[in-house]
C-alpha cells in the first residue's frame, strides 16, 4: 500500500467516525424538530439536551480532521470539491454555526419566544447539515466533480439522483443512530416513558433507513453505474454485513436489549460507509482522479501520516474518555426530569 493510500484510509476512517458520532449528534436535533410543542416535547427535548450537551462540540473534531487531511494530502481534489460543491458546503457550514448557536442560547434564554427561535435554529440545522453532507458525498461518488482544481456544474453536482439519495439516507441514518442512543440513555437515566418513546422511533427510523437503502440500489444502477458495479463486485461483503448488523439491531430493539442494539447500529453505519469507500476504490474523484495521482509530494504525505499517528495517540484517548464519562452520567449538569 502506498503512502497516498494509507492517508486515504485514514481520511475515510475520519469520515466514518464523523458519520457515527456526528450523525448521532445531528439525529438528536431531528428528534427535537419533530418532538411537538413546548408542552408535549419538553421531556424528549430535556433528554436530548442532557445526552448531547457534553459531546456535541467534540464531535466536530472528526470533520476538522477530514478537511485538514484532504486539503494537505490531496490539494487538487480538495480544490475541485470546494469549487464544485460550494453551495451545499456553504449551507452545511452555516448550518453548523446556527445549530451551535441555537443549542447554546436556547438553554439560557428565559422567554419562551426566544427559546422557540433558537430551538428552531438548532433543530432545522440538524436536518440541513447532514442532508448537505450526504449530497456532497453523492456528488463526489457519482463522478460529478472534475479533476484539476476546476469547478463542475454548481447545480447538477448536488441536485441529482445520487446526491438526493445520499442526503435522504444521511438524515435517516442520523435519526436512526440518535434514537438508538437516546433509548439507551433513557434507560440509564431511569425514564421508562422516554425509553418506550425513543424505542418506537428507533424501530421506525431503522425501517425507514432500510427502505431508503434498498431504493438506493435502483438509483445507483441508473445514475452511478461505476459505483454500483464497485459495490456489487467489491463492496458486497461490507454491504451484506451492514444489512445483517441493521437486522440484528432491529431484533435487539424489539427485545429491549439496548446496548447490543447500539453496537450493531454503529456497525451497520460504519460498514455501509466503508462499502462506499471500497466500491469507489481506487478513485478519489470517480472516473477522473485516482488516489495516487491526486496525492501531494511524498514528504507531505509522510508528515501527514506522522501527525495522524500523533493525533491518534493524543486525541483519541481523550475523546474515548469523554464518551465514557458521558455514558456514565458524570458530565451532565442536570438530569432530565421524569
Amino acid at each position: 500500500m502506498t503512502s497516498a493510500e494509507v492517508v486515504a484510509v485514514a481520511l475515510f476512517a475520519g469520515v466514518t467516525f464523523y458519520a457515527i458520532f456526528g450523525g448521532a449528534d445531528f439525529g438528536g436535533g431531528f428528534w427535537d424538530l419533530v418532538a411537538g410543542g413546548a408542552g408535549r416535547g419538553a421531556k424528549p427535548r430535556a433528554l436530548i439536551d442532557a445526552s448531547i450537551g457534553p459531546v456535541w462540540e467534540a464531535n466536530h473534531v472528526w470533520l476538522i480532521f477530514c478537511l485538514v487531511v484532504l486539503w494537505t494530502a490531496f490539494p487538487g481534489a480538495f480544490g475541485s470539491i470546494m469549487l464544485t460543491l460550494f453551495v451545499p458546503l456553504l449551507l452545511a457550514a452555516l448550518g453548523i454555526v446556527l445549530r451551535g448557536s441555537g443549542f447554546a442560547f436556547r438553554r439560557v434564554v428565559l422567554r419562551l419566544t426566544n427559546q422557540r427561535v433558537f430551538g428552531a435554529a438548532f433543530a432545522v440545522s440538524s436536518v440541513v447539515v447532514p442532508y448537505c453532507m450526504g449530497a456532497v458525498a453523492g456528488g463526489i461518488a457519482s463522478g460529478r466533480v472534475p479533476r484539476g482544481g476546476t469547478a463542475g456544474d454548481l447545480v447538477d453536482s448536488w441536485v441529482n439522483p445520487t446526491s438526493i439519495l445520499g442526503g435522504v439516507l444521511a438524515v435517516a441514518t442520523c435519526a436512526y443512530l440518535a434514537a438508538v442512543f437516546l433509548t439507551n440513555d433513557a434507560r440509564r437515566s431511569g425514564l421508562p416513558e422516554l425509553e418506550g418513546y425513543f424505542r418506537r422511533r428507533a424501530i421506525g427510523a431503522a425501517l425507514a433507513a432500510g427502505v431508503v437503502a434498498l431504493a438506493g440500489i435502483v438509483v445507483l444502477h441508473d445514475d452511478t453505474k461505476r459505483l454500483y458495479d464497485g459495490l456489487v463486485h467489491r463492496g458486497w461483503p461490507l454491504i451484506g454485513l451492514s444489512a445483517l448488523a441493521g437486522a440484528g439491531a432491529l431484533v435487539m430493539l424489539v427485545r429491549e436489549a439496548y446496548r447490543p442494539a447500539r453496537a450493531l447500529a454503529v456497525a451497520a453505519v460504519a460498514t455501509v460507509v466503508w462499502g462506499w469507500g471500497v466500491g469507489q476504490w481506487p478513485y478519489l474523484l470517480p472516473d477522473s482522479l485516482k488516489i495516487n495521482a491526486a496525492a501531494a509530494p511524498s514528504a507531505t504525505l509522510t508528515a501527514v501520516i506522522i501527525v495522524t499517528v500523533v493525533a491518534v495517540v493524543v486525541v483519541v484517548p481523550a475523546l474515548a474518555l469523554l464518551y465514557v464519562l458521558d455514558q456514565r452520567s458524570l458530565l451532565e449538569s442536570e438530569e432530565p426530569r421524569p
